[in-house]
């Protein structure tokens, strides 16, 4: 023990006079700083995270000459790979880890006037991969079916007529950012009185993170849509939360690549939305999405995995949420896409509480195109008996009464009557007023009446509409409301859904 001591102690001595730093005691010897014989190095591991970051590695040096190595040369760079007698500092960079798991890699010291050294490195794996957000599930609760009684059939039956609170809680930059007031219960107290008792909100969360690395949402942010969920609810309106567009990072990362990384992201939100939200009855409906952009069969399987995802996280945090219905979307939210490709659903403990979502703007030319291209021209009239007889060139050549016929149809086939409601979770038709005359009245006449059999149709068909309105005022406006003085803007328009339902 005695001859430890001494060592220990001359050691010592040589890392004060190179600027190191030593413990020491009888019993071990400190890992932080090696000797071997003339050569030293500050520390022998270095652990990086995911993103591209740097390290000092000092080296301090009595051989004449000697080398620095890595074992893996394509994500460790060192800024000098040799150097004699002195002291070095050797700056090691870690490449960014975009894999989903982490990597590890060993830097060696040698020379031949000593023994080699080694230096540990590992790195962690990508930001949003999974395992590298921490649960937020952080309290699940028993399941409670206290007013949660209603199967996805039963609970669409009871939803007539919806409405979204579109380019608001999902803008990017704030709530106001595009252009419309923040939310007031007055508002949704003027669209339950005009006929609505349902809200879709589509929402963003990616923006509002107080803590990016954790995929953590601010507490603030979690506690204004619960106000505005709690403004619907308190009007006994059923109301849909979904992730919106969100910048992007799910809707247009439906691939292999980017599917642990978004899993990971998808757990980590609807762990904290779930959870924020659970108190709420059935009156609150959650979706996975809004228009996820899949192409083929493969993006069709990752955009199920991120399902899978949702239902899970939901389901895990006990409470009411073990029993909501949920909604997924088919795939870009298209129904022909939808009626092609979705022919596998992700699985769910809890039998019947599932429920799909499609959007429709079809012909995109009516309903909102604004202005001609190459391939083809806007269309102004829309069904068999609002074609106009002047202005030709404008009525609709496809996508009328038949053909929706034949799409609400496919929803029906494929899911409703499978036991699987669908929520039309967006449609509606812009409103060109820059036009005068006989072909304003008839544009607006035909308008209407698509309006009105898409609500007919989609009722008959099972599915549930939810008309969509992005406050915006003006030409090619779909709004139905003056969000600033909370008045009607539309009263066709608003008539026409309406008397769809009769």
């Amino acid at each position: 023990m005695k001859k430890r001591i001494k060592n220990c102690l001359v050691t010592a001595v040589l890392f004060i006079v190179l600027g190191g730093f030593l413990s020491c005691s009888a019993e071990k010897e400190t890992p932080q700083n090696l000797t071997v014989k003339g050569l030293a190095i500050s520390t022998n591991k270095i652990d990086f995270q995911s993103a591209e970051s740097n390290a000092d590695l000092t080296i301090n040096s009595e051989v004449t000459a000697w080398l620095l190595q890595s074992s893996d040369a394509s994500w460790v760079k060192i800024s000098k790979a040799g150097g004699t007698t002195g002291t070095t500092v050797v700056k090691v960079t870690a490449l960014e880890n975009t894999k989903t798991t982490p990597r590890t890699a060993v830097i060696t010291l040698t020379s031949n006037e000593a023994k080699s050294l080694q230096i540990a490195i590992t790195q962690a794996a990508a930001i949003g991969s999974d395992g590298t957000y921490p649960s937020y599930n952080t309290n699940p609760l028993p399941a409670d079916a206290t007013g949660m009684s209603n199967t996805a059939v039963q609970l669409a039956a009871k939803l007539k007529l919806g409405w979204n609170i579109g380019n608001t809680m999902e803008a990017t930059g704030g709530e106001t950012a595009w252009g419309n007031p923040k939310v007031t219960k007055q508002l949704i107290d003027l669209v339950k009185a005009n006929g609505f008792n349902a809200i879709r909100i589509p929402c963003s969360w990616n923006q509002y993170l107080s803590n990016a690395g954790k995929a953590e949402i601010s507490t603030t942010w979690l506690n204004r849509v619960k106000e505005v969920v709690q403004y619907c609810v308190d009007n006994d309106m059923y109301v849909i939360v979904n992730i919106h567009w969100d910048n992007g990072w799910l809707e247009n990362n439906v691939t292999e690549a980017k599917k642990d990384e978004n899993n990971a992201k998808q757990k980590a939100f609807w762990e904290q939305i779930a959870t924020h939200l659970r108190g709420f009855d059935e009156h609150l409906l959650f979706a996975s999405a809004n228009e996820p952009n899949v192409e083929n069969a493969t993006q069709m399987a990752v955009l199920t995995s991120y399902h899978q995802t949702f239902i899970d996280a939901v389901r895990s945090t006990g409470g009411k949420n073990a029993y909501r219905n949920l909604i997924i979307q088919g795939p870009s939210t298209d129904i022909e896409k939808t009626n092609n490709l979705m022919n596998t659903l992700p699985t769910d403990k809890v039998a019947d509480r599932m429920m799909a979502e499609v959007h429709y703007y079809t012909p995109y030319q009516f309903c909102l195109m604004d202005k001609d291209a190459d391939w083809g021209k806007m269309f102004y009239y829309w069904g068999a008996n609002y074609h106009s007889t002047t202005d030709v060139s404008r009525n609709s050549t496809w996508g009328e009464e038949t053909d929706l016929d034949n799409f609400f149809h496919s929803m029906k086939t494929k899911f409703v009557d499978k036991g699987v409601p669908v929520i039309l979770g967006e449609f509606g038709a812009i409103r060109r007023s820059d036009l005068t005359g006989a072909d304003l009245t008839l544009h607006l006449e035909s308008r209407a009446y698509f309006l009105k059999y898409v609500v007919q149709k989609a009722t008959a068909n099972g599915l549930v509409p939810f008309y969509w309105d992005a406050g915006n005022l003006g030409v090619n406006t779909m709004s139905l409301f003056d969000r600033s003085n909370n008045t009607v803007y539309d009263a066709q328009a608003l008539k026409a859904l309406n008397d769809g339902l009769k």
